[in-house]
């Protein structure tokens, strides 16, 4: 039998399966793709059923990425959903939400979201949800948007590099937290303010510094007190993406302290990477917040430990090579033209992991900030994101000992490109399981379009 065709009833076995409440060896009960039972180590019997042995080999909960710019249509060939999909599956990623922007449409009408959902189709093989996106004059599609199923509303505070995708003026964001707020729908904000970085210099050319000098911390820090005060007013659940900056956190806190409901993220870029190591005119680390200093990433890592972030997600935004200005391709190496986005989908497990095992953390911890909390974030705690009775078989055999070298052209992405390409990381993904079902991606997928809860 294909391993996978696995039978409707399965048993996994590892003498390290990460559960919510610790790491411990147990054998999984897989029925009907739902894990049905967990079980001391070596006592389900394999009878019918097909067992799996992975021995010392971890046993984790597949991710989920609630970050990830699939951009097609329309822009197909900076990714698509089958490029993308094989990505996520590849690196233990088994339910990515995606963004609403870089596709044509966007996603900011029930149109837009049917466009995007019948172009997805038959080609994702991980689950897939989809975000909606809250511009200037679309109050009145967001009801229809949520009710539709979208997982909730992206908002920019400052432009987002596409023209079809215009950021929010100041009564942009309090008409639009209003209306999520009366809906019950999650706000997600990229927080960076546009007259801190007008007023920031602004110097082109090939010198990282330079890039940082003109997306400065105080940009995160005047969007999210701008944006916390917004919050305060109408009640809204507000979510910070991609936070770089460790000038957010005391923001951040405070506003927890006043009952604010708001959640951040970071990601592994801002977590693995630091200014000092970026070559000049390799615009491939290029992003938007940037990847900031050794300090500040330090200071990530202890909010992280805290519990300040519920979740590190991708952020995926990949284009093709020739926007990046890759000196590489004969490019200018220009930061400042450069398209702004990393890519890495594939390599963000092994990439936090090697970090994380560096400063001491646990597989357990990776799980919490990889799996249960973005499934927390988004209303999939039940069903996704942990080793648990009654959740989708959705697993990932990770062999957090090996080691390997990333190669960008042997990555599923659909262009070469990633900061981490020449890097040795730690911890190697030997298969996943979607539902049971091990992912094959050679062979058909068969992910599911998923919707809020």
């Amino acid at each position: 039998m294909p391993l996978s065709e696995t039978p409707s009833t399965a048993v996994i076995r590892s003498r390290r399966v990460v559960l919510p409440e610790g790491e411990r060896p147990a054998d999984v009960l897989i029925r009907d793709g739902r894990i049905e039972q967990i079980a001391a180590h070596g006592s389900l019997i394999a009878g019918d059923r097909q067992l799996t042995d992975l021995g010392d080999t971890a046993l984790l909960p597949g991710l989920v990425d609630t970050h990830v710019h699939v951009n097609e249509p329309g822009r197909t060939e900076w990714e698509g959903f089958a490029t993308a999909t094989r990505a996520a599956a590849a690196g233990g990623v088994t339910t990515i939400i995606d963004m609403p922007l870089n596709s044509v449409p966007p996603t900011t009408t029930v149109a837009g979201l049917d466009a995007k959902r019948k172009t997805a189709e038959g080609q994702a093989w991980v689950d897939l949800g989809f975000w909606g996106g809250a511009i200037p004059g679309n109050a009145a599609d967001l009801a229809p948007l949520h009710e539709a199923g979208v997982f909730g509303f992206k908002s920019f505070l400052a432009p987002s590099g596409v023209d079809e995708f215009p950021h929010v003026e100041q009564a942009d964001l309090e008409t639009a937290l209003a209306e999520q707020a009366r809906i019950g729908a999650l706000a997600i904000i990229h927080a960076e303010d546009p007259a801190v970085l007008a007023a920031a210099p602004q110097q082109p050319g090939v010198h990282y510094r330079d890039f940082l000098a003109s997306r400065p911390d105080d940009a995160e820090a005047a969007a999210v007190a701008r944006l916390l005060d917004t919050a305060r007013r109408t009640g809204a659940r507000v979510h910070i993406l991609h936070v770089s900056s460790a000038a957010v956190l005391p923001l951040l806190r405070q506003a927890r302290a006043d009952g604010v409901r708001v959640t951040a993220e970071t990601c592994p870029h801002y977590l693995t990477l630091s200014a000092e190591e970026v070559p000049d005119g390799d615009t491939a680390f290029k992003c938007c917040p940037p990847i900031r200093d050794e300090s500040n990433r330090d200071l990530l890592w202890a909010a992280l430990a805290a519990g300040e972030f519920i979740a590190v997600v991708s952020d995926h935004s990949p284009s093709t090579p020739d926007l990046k200005l890759l000196r590489r391709d004969g490019g200018s190496g220009d930061f400042a033209a450069a398209w702004g986005g990393i890519a890495s989908l594939q390599v963000g497990l092994p990439a936090i992991w090697t970090e994380a095992r560096r400063r001491g953390h646990g597989l357990g911890d990776v799980v919490r900030w990889m799996a249960s909390g973005p499934a927390e974030l988004v209303g999939l705690t039940g069903t996704k994101g942990a080793v648990a009775v009654g959740n989708d078989a959705d697993l990932v055999a990770f062999d957090p000992d090996a080691e390997f070298a990333v190669h960008a052209e042997e990555l599923h992405h659909r262009n070469p490109v990633t900061p981490y390409a020449g890097r040795t990381l730690t911890g190697v993904v030997r298969t996943t399981w979607l539902r049971g079902r091990v992912v094959d991606t050679a062979a058909e997928p068969f992910g599911r379009q998923i919707t809020r809860r």
